[in-house]
């Protein structure tokens, strides 16, 4: 199996460039997006296998994409890591709307593959049609 397809929605390019190292040099493939509007437009021309979506991105926030993306039958079954500066304290609004893990900044890049392979392993395999 190849690595997953990642989209990194980021408005920060220091931060997005910094995860965008750790993540590439895993072999995963990167795409990025610095705000909203063009991170949905991505995920539905070509749904990737995780988001990295931080909640404070321009144009439509962090959690209408979290909606949108969930709500869509094409892309509802796209893993989404939140990232956020925030703290603790978005945790459970981000898991209701959706997100598979919720993630703070400032963060290592041990703990951001980790996240990453967590999420990831955690969908399994598709059951068998039939």
């Amino acid at each position: 199996m190849g690595k997953a397809d990642i989209l990194i929605v980021e408005d920060h390019p220091t931060m997005r460039e910094a995860m965008r190292l750790v993540l590439e040099h895993e072999g995963f493939v990167i795409r990025e997006a610095a705000d909203g509007q063009s991170a949905l437009a991505m995920a539905r021309e070509r749904p990737p296998d995780l988001v990295f979506l931080d909640l404070n991105i321009p144009g439509a926030s962090g959690a209408d994409v979290l909606r949108e993306l969930k709500g869509d039958p094409a892309t509802a079954d796209v893993r989404v890591i939140v990232v956020t500066a925030t703290g603790e304290e978005g945790r459970d609004r981000a898991l209701d709307l959706g997100a598979d893990a919720y993630f703070t900044k400032p963060f290592s890049p041990t703990a951001l593959l980790r996240t990453v392979e967590r999420v990831l392993d955690a969908g399994g395999a598709p059951p068998a049609e039939g």
